[in-house]
């Protein structure tokens, strides 16, 4: 029988069953396989896919949706993949439009990479900001004890989404009770008996990645980043909103060194809700 052509093939939504092939398909581009954050992507999010009629996938990407599930305030696209022997073939831009569509009158944000970022443009997304990835072996010292911080526990997890709601802009409830699950570490800064400040650690490859990260200062932000390195032996990688420069002059100070820049991009909106002074960097770009 002649294979169907690419125009063909229909877009499906993915479920967890879908991890291997995700992972094969991160994998057949030059990606890390990254099966932990897949799977929690496909879990919290939505997953759309092409299969290949040879085998695998032709194409992924996932959403992810914040705010009431009837009208949500924000999706945040990532993970946008297409098979290597497919590229360059129209197939993406299929892919995008119709998650763009399905999505209806939603906002939307991701980040894109140099290579991506033409697809995006062509598709009405516009360019709001950027993000620094940094990544390398912290070297502790320095005056980051100024601020108290501890391991979060289960009743701290109402005061954390309180604050997230306000800082992101949109609820997250179903993102961040996973996190305890997700995370290696959840941390919290505290401050006469207020939490002015949380981030996680999670796995990632041979990394831990800090994220979220959610502060009140970059005092606090600092506070949070060490005291997640102080309980780990493996690098740190995360990717802060270069308005943090601060910041992001810090951890090249304690070791990290820059790896690449990624473009906040929106679609609908023209600028992210929430209060960006005290979000530093997202829990993944893949999910804002």
């Amino acid at each position: 029988m002649p294979t169907p052509s690419l125009d063909a093939l229909p877009i499906r939504r993915l479920t967890l069953r879908d991890l291997t092939a995700c992972a094969d398909l991160s994998e057949d581009r030059g990606w890390p396989r990254e099966e932990h954050k897949w799977g929690f992507l496909l879990v919290a999010g939505r997953g759309y896919g092409i299969d290949d009629p040879e085998g695998g996938l032709v194409a992924a990407c996932v959403v992810t949706q914040y705010g009431p599930q009837d009208r949500p305030a924000l999706g945040a696209l990532g993970m946008v993949l297409v098979a290597g022997r497919h590229a360059r073939r129209g197939v993406g831009r299929r892919l995008m439009r119709h998650v763009v569509s399905a999505m209806g009158t939603t906002p939307l944000t991701l980040h894109a990479t140099p290579y991506g970022r033409p697809l995006y443009e062509e598709l009405g997304f516009k360019v709001t900001g950027r993000a620094e990835m940094v990544r390398g072996n912290f070297i502790p010292g320095g005056r980051e004890d100024g601020v108290p911080t501890r391991a979060a526990t289960a009743e701290d997890l109402t005061s954390i989404l309180r604050l997230d709601e306000e800082v992101f802009g949109a609820d997250r409830t179903h993102i961040i009770t996973r996190l305890p699950a997700f995370a290696d570490q959840l941390r919290v800064a505290e401050e006469n008996g207020r939490i002015t400040g949380y981030a996680g650690a999670w796995p990632n490859m041979d990394t831990q990645v800090v994220g979220p990260l959610i502060a009140r200062d970059t005092e606090t932000a600092r506070a949070l980043l060490a005291s997640l390195a102080a309980h780990t032996d493996r690098p740190l990688r995360t990717d802060i909103d270069v308005r943090h420069e601060e910041l992001l002059a810090w951890v090249k100070e304690r070791g990290l060194e820059s790896v690449a820049f990624n473009s906040v991009m929106t679609y609908g909106v023209t600028e992210l809700p929430g209060d960006w002074t005290r979000r530093f960097a997202p829990l993944t770009v893949a999910a804002g």
